[in-house]
């Protein structure tokens, strides 16, 4: 679907010397230094035989320094990276490292590629073998962990000969600019939900009404009544006879997705993932059954994620935000490819991002980019703000994808009287991100006072969740209360009751 690249560019630098003396021995020769100790025992006997030491050691530095002199120069070594996909959460990003040697000699390089810890937690060296004159590669993967801008640092070489003994040191500026993105991945559900698209866009166009809208549909003959603005004037000098334009009713419609970036969307969840695959799987749906059951993880009171060992499986954590991205991203897809024009909203306490509707690769492009650069923040979200802009940038009617938390107040929260101001145009569909720890202690069966009170506790904010949702249901709005990693999917099949129903 994403036919547009969103790699990182290649940067590539000559190396350099890590400081004025960037020369050093190797553990062999470290080793063969102290086998000369050997000669300390029969010097016990012989006190000549304890200079044979000396002699031995002497012989191992002199041909360390003679290794030494054999290596290339820092400068005669050409450092560059590639990266072979997208930086992006929920998957793996496969980087490319290349050592051209313009040196006589074979060398043996051990690398450091300094990553900032939203790619890796801590950077592994790994190995290759460099020959004169010919490009080494080797490939390693990381997995990101946090969306945004983040900069990269130098590369860091060893390298030795084959005979060991001595080594350099040196460094590459391979430093650049790198953007995570939210997830990019599309699963076989997300091909499910594209051929269901199609099957309702041919349902709407045996349905569609002429006459109706400005949405050109074809060409025919002028008829006596017609309106001259709607003739057709290049296909009349074509002809050599009037033609008029036929239209329909607007098929493309405005879809907004607004995300809340405030201090709620900071809550981390642990998403479950088979261990035996590092693919991120964007369209499978955990239902509320699943994380209750035996063989899924959950989060404890604790803060700590458990998993069921048998199962295999492993726990990624991510912001309820990072979530929202996600199936920003996959929505815009979608109702892109329908025909729909999509358009962004991301507020805190100001508008931070936002992208009037619109289609196309570069649009879907900019929009990825847009939200690869959203972030949480520390205060609650203006959400009034966030309506009057919405009003004011989109005056006429449209489906509004609305992806927030409900704050935990006496008062009924702001966001539902910024809801109620949205619906008196639009089509809502109001998420709410649960959180799923707090519905496993709702569920749970106390076993002393303590979790007898933070059971009802959970219970009560759950139960006023359900209250608020159903009042805003009963003005009109969609509403859905999910756990994240069922969001996506769930928003998808939404979209697409909405465009079946011709709800806009």
């Amino acid at each position: 679907m994403i036919s547009f690249s969103l790699h990182p560019a290649p940067v590539s630098a000559v190396c350099e010397r890590r400081r004025r003396w960037s020369f050093g021995l190797t553990p062999r020769t470290i080793g063969l230094l102290l086998l000369g100790f050997v000669w300390l025992v029969p010097g016990f006997w012989d006190g000549r035989l304890a200079y044979a030491m000396l002699a031995w050691d002497g012989l191992v530095l002199l041909f360390a320094l003679l290794d030494g002199l054999r290596l290339p120069a820092a400068a005669q070594l050409t450092a560059s990276r590639s990266w072979l996909n997208a930086p992006a959460l929920g998957g793996e990003t496969e980087i490319e490292l290349t050592i051209e040697n313009r040196g006589r000699m074979i060398i043996d390089c051990r690398l450091v590629d300094d990553l900032p810890p939203a790619l890796v937690a801590e950077p592994e060296t790994l190995r290759l073998t460099a020959f004169p004159h010919v490009p080494a590669k080797l490939r390693y993967r990381v997995e990101p962990k946090e969306r945004g801008d983040w900069e990269t640092g130098w590369l860091y070489v060893r390298y030795r000969s084959p005979l060991g003994l001595a080594e350099r040191w040196a460094r590459a500026p391979l430093t650049q600019t790198v953007r995570v993105y939210p997830a990019l991945r599309i699963g076989e559900e997300q091909q499910i939900f594209l051929a269901r698209s199609r099957q309702i866009e041919l349902q709407l166009r045996r349905a569609q009404q002429r006459g109706l809208g400005r949405d050109f549909e074809s060409l025919r003959d002028y008829h006596e009544g017609d309106d001259l603005r709607d003739i057709c004037w290049t296909a009349t000098a074509r002809r050599g006879s009037l033609v008029t334009r036929q239209y329909q009713t607007e098929r493309s419609q405005p879809v907004w997705i607004v995300l809340d970036c405030g201090r709620l969307m900071r809550a981390r969840v642990a998403a479950i993932q088979p261990s035996e695959s590092s693919r991120f799987v964007s369209g499978h749906d955990f239902s509320r059954a699943d994380l209750r059951g035996n063989n899924a993880g959950v989060l404890t009171p604790e803060g700590n994620f458990s998993v069921n060992a048998e199962q295999g499986r492993t726990a990624r954590v991510h912001s309820k935000l990072d979530y929202a991205c996600t199936t920003a991203v996959a929505l815009a897809q979608l109702a892109l490819y329908s025909g729909d024009r999509v358009g962004l909203l991301a507020y805190g306490q100001k508008i931070q991002q936002r992208l009037l509707p619109g289609r196309g690769a570069a649009h879907l492009r900019q929009l990825i980019e847009l939200l690869a650069q959203v972030h949480t923040e520390t205060g609650e979200a203006d959400h009034l703000r966030a309506t009057a802009t919405l009003n004011r940038l989109q005056p006429r009617r449209s489906l509004i994808l609305w992806v927030t938390d409900l704050a935990e107040t006496a008062m009924r929260p702001e966001v539902i009287d910024g809801a109620l101001q949205l619906l008196r145009r639009h089509v809502l569909l109001f998420v709410a991100m649960a959180q799923p720890e707090v519905e496993s202690i709702a569920q749970a069966r106390p076993n002393n006072v303590e979790q007898m009170f933070r059971a009802s506790a959970a219970q009560e904010m759950a139960g006023r969740r359900e209250l608020l949702l159903a009042r805003l249901h009963e003005q009109g709005a969609l509403t859905l209360d999910l756990n994240p990693e069922a969001l996506t999917s769930s928003v998808l099949n939404h979209y697409l009751t909405v465009k079946e129903r011709a709800m806009v």
